[in-house]
């Protein structure tokens, strides 16, 4: 079904990588230059359209991460290993360069089996966000992401409003459709001012969790797997969540279900 997650390093200490990026991506270049005898030329290949466009992307990508939209092209360019004439041959303004790294690191990675796997109605509400928030937080919520998606908020709003407008008509209306189906409602109106608060609660608390780490230089705290957001954690947030919504969305909703929902928080609290 949806893969798991793999465990990333110990949080003893500030991740290295929240502040800082390696610069030096252009093979040939200083790091391989201690192997290259003196008296032979350093072997150079020639990269084709689309290698030469993925470096500068993938460049681009952690640039803008590090230092934000305000850095010039040229340090970018420096930073990369090519020349500031060969940048704008691929992308002529900084701004075709920005949708860019938009459509790679925000759209890009949005899955087609999370539509599916939301839609389905085999699966309980509980499982269904637990499934879509473990992936979406470890796979969507990267360092580059984060930080982009914050210096954007904090500059011009190019990427935000974007990213929050795909949001708000494939994922909000899903959530608020299932929260409903959970209090046995069927309604299919607009999600309500108060009904998209209540989900914020949850999609925001989710996020901050990569806020934590990838801005402010913090991590998760689990007892047998540091660093890792897993379901366990994913699920305790999806059930209060759930539990939440019942003085909002009304309804005798899933009696049973709530009543197992509400045991199953015991159960970890007693853990």
């Amino acid at each position: 079904m949806f893969f798991v997650y793999q465990a990333v390093n110990s949080i003893d200490k500030i991740d290295p990588l929240v502040n800082s990026v390696d610069t030096r991506r252009n093979p040939g270049s200083a790091e391989t230059a201690e192997e290259t005898p003196a008296d032979a030329a350093p072997a150079r290949r020639r990269f084709s359209l689309a290698e030469r466009e993925r470096q500068i992307l993938d460049g681009a990508i952690q640039f803008f991460a590090v230092h934000g939209f305000d850095g010039q092209l040229r340090d970018l360019a420096k930073s990369i290993g090519v020349t500031h004439a060969l940048l704008y041959h691929y992308f002529p303004t900084k701004r075709a360069l920005v949708d860019r790294v938009y459509l790679e690191v925000f759209e890009g990675r949005w899955r087609d089996e999370w539509d599916e796997l939301l839609d389905d109605t085999r699966p309980t509400v509980e499982d269904k966000l637990t499934a879509f928030y473990t992936e979406y937080v470890n796979i969507t919520l990267t360092r580059d992401f984060v930080r982009i998606l914050m210096f954007s908020g904090l500059m011009d709003h190019t990427i935000t409003d974007r990213f929050f407008l795909m949001l708000r008509k494939r994922l909000f209306p899903r959530l608020i459709r299932e929260t409903r189906r959970f209090r046995g409602l069927s309604s299919r109106a607009r999600p309500t001012q108060r009904e998209m608060e209540l989900l914020m609660g949850l999609h925001g608390g989710l996020y901050y969790v990569s806020v934590r780490r990838w801005i402010y230089g913090q991590g998760v705290y689990i007892e047998d797997a540091p660093m890792v957001y897993d379901d366990r954690m994913v699920r305790d947030q999806v059930r209060g969540y759930l539990l939440a919504s019942r003085e909002l969305f009304g309804g005798a909703a899933a009696p049973a279900v709530e009543a197992k929902t509400i045991a199953a928080n015991k159960r970890a609290v007693r853990r």
